[in-house]
């Protein structure tokens, strides 16, 4: 506990990272910035307030605010303002690293507008702790934050990620990510390689591997349950151009479905269904 303030921090905003699980991930630098900064600003101030009482952190008559997506606009001017009279501002999200997938990025570029200097107070993330034990590639990935909900904006934001030649990054809930998967496994392919991790750094942490379809397959079994980050490879380029992919289903239609032609092309040619089933409609309207 402890006895006496702590030397005052350099004026600044501080963004801190906070444990994402284990409470004793916390990093010695974000405590000496928490105990000492003028002002805190926490996305969930009870969350905030049980980590300072943890670590016996006191508030001594400081400022504690609420700073998240739906206060924002009218707290930010009020942290501003204390950047400038030059004061140290310390913001934390409920876990992890602030400004991914938490707020925080208005207040950084306002921060930076006025010429407020910004730290960034390294320490736990979950991209980063999943990233860790995927057993998936790490020298690129994407962090593609969580998908949309609206069906439209959904299939858009899979064709965008389905481009990018790294490891995909995503956060989504424990009772929507099966659908993902589904969807991630038409427009990917469902042998994509992928990990499922679940409540990293806590007492029920838990990463499934396998192929897109083998995860859609044990959420079937088990669904899981609390937070989730989803990995997915790369994909590997395909040596069968759009005249292959064609001429495969002029063939296989010839003795089958329309649904039939598009799984066999899309297996034999190791190419994703929804590249196949867009060529498989064009054929048809052509026909």
């Amino acid at each position: 506990m402890q006895t006496e303030p702590p030397p005052r921090l350099a004026p600044g905003l501080y963004f801190v990272a906070t444990p994402i699980g284990n409470a004793r991930d916390i990093t010695l630098r974000a405590l000496d910035v928490l105990a000492a900064a003028d002002v805190l600003a926490a996305e969930d101030t009870r969350r905030t307030r049980q980590l300072l009482d943890m670590h016996g952190i006191g508030l001594r008559g400081r400022r504690f605010l609420a700073y998240h997506e739906h206060n924002a606009a009218t707290q930010r001017p009020v942290l501003l303002t204390a950047l400038r009279e030059g004061q140290s501002v310390a913001c934390v999200s409920d876990a992890g690293t602030p400004l991914v997938s938490d707020p925080g990025f208005a207040l950084l570029r306002a921060a930076i507008e006025q010429d407020s200097a910004v730290h960034a107070i390294p320490g736990p993330s979950a991209v980063l702790a999943a990233l860790s034990v995927a057993g998936l590639p790490t020298d690129r990935f994407l962090f593609a934050g969580f998908p949309p909900a609206a069906a439209g904006a959904r299939q858009r934001w899979i064709d965008e990620i389905a481009q990018a030649r790294a490891t995909l990054v995503i956060f989504d809930s424990a009772k929507r990510v099966r659908r993902l998967l589904g969807e991630l496994g038409e427009s990917l392919g469902m042998e994509r390689q992928a990990a499922l991790c679940r409540e990293l750094t806590k007492h029920f942490e838990e990463v499934r591997r396998g192929t897109l379809a083998e995860l859609a397959a044990t959420c079937d079994r088990d669904p899981p349950r609390g937070e989730i980050v989803l990995l997915v490879d790369r994909g590997t380029l395909h040596a069968a151009t759009e005249a292959d992919i064609r001429a495969a289903l002029r063939a296989a239609r010839a003795t089958g479905s329309l649904r039939a032609a598009v799984d066999a092309v899309s297996a034999d040619l190791g190419v994703p269904r929804r590249q196949v089933y867009q060529l498989a409609l064009d054929e048809e309207t052509n026909r």
